[in-house]
């Protein structure tokens, strides 16, 4: 049945095919088909516009007009079927959309790496640390909702200045996690809050760790991450940590659930 609502518009002219929207709709609706990004089915895309941010052109938008109801059943069965083809191995480079940009193609289940000037964090016995690092992307704006490191997760999610800032983080918070990274100040921030609402609803992710600076501009970051799952209607468990300027601790609390 057709309605007149919001959904995904493509200007052809200004889409180079990138692919950087496909692995951002966590619906699947959209498609690299020569060239140029399509909505392969109208009643996939729930109209959100997740999308949008990843686009480096500005070729999509939301349009309000006549098209099929979203069907959630349909996207259901359709991220049900993906899910049954077989699981990349360890170290694995998963599939990336035609013309995508390499820093944005995924790669999990990292193993030992051979340790190197700053690599890591420093050990008990003086020896070289490694990276706990366990998949790529990490920026948020890169990372896909249904990607795969994300099931069933303990999310942490990092202001950028962080890792900078903080020099034991490898060890003391990224270990046994999925990482997320982004600035509150200098990226959408509407993009933000539905990603992670697509991730709280897709994912299951078991908790969250966002970790901040003491500075104004990054007490943002929780905010949004509740936002997001307010919208998704979920309830996960919270920590927020916030790090001084000199790389110390000076609070950690957990964030009453939306």
């Amino acid at each position: 049945m057709k309605v007149i609502r919001k959904i995904i518009h493509i200007d052809e002219e200004l889409c180079t095919g990138c692919g950087n929207c496909v692995p951002s709709c966590a619906e699947g609706a959209l498609e690299i088909v020569d060239g140029k990004a399509r909505v392969i089915a109208d009643f996939f895309c729930d109209g959100l516009g997740a999308c949008l941010g990843e686009c480096p052109t500005g070729a999509l938008t939301i349009a309000e007009r006549e098209a099929d109801e979203f069907d959630e059943q349909a996207v259901e069965k359709r991220l049900a079927e993906d899910k049954k083809e077989p699981q990349p191995s360890a170290r694995t480079v998963l599939p990336m959309a035609s013309g995508g940009c390499p820093s944005s193609r995924m790669m999990q289940s990292f193993g030992p790496t051979a340790a190197g000037p700053g690599s890591g964090s420093p050990a008990a016995t003086g020896a070289p640390a490694e990276s706990a690092l366990s998949h790529w992307p990490v920026q948020i704006m890169l990372v896909p909702p249904t990607a795969p490191f994300l099931k069933g997760a303990d999310l942490l999610v990092l202001a950028d200045c962080v890792p900078v800032a903080f020099p034991t983080l490898h060890r003391d918070f990224l270990e046994g996690k999925a990482v997320m990274m982004g600035c509150p100040k200098f990226d959408n921030s509407q993009a933000y809050i539905e990603k992670f609402a697509q991730i709280a609803r897709h994912s299951g992710i078991r908790s969250i760790t966002a970790v901040v600076m003491e500075v104004p501009c990054c007490a943002a970051l929780p905010v949004i991450v509740q936002k997001g799952l307010k919208l998704a209607g979920a309830s996960i468990p919270m920590e927020e940590v916030i790090i001084s300027v000199r790389g110390k601790i000076l609070e950690r609390r957990r964030v009453q659930a939306a």
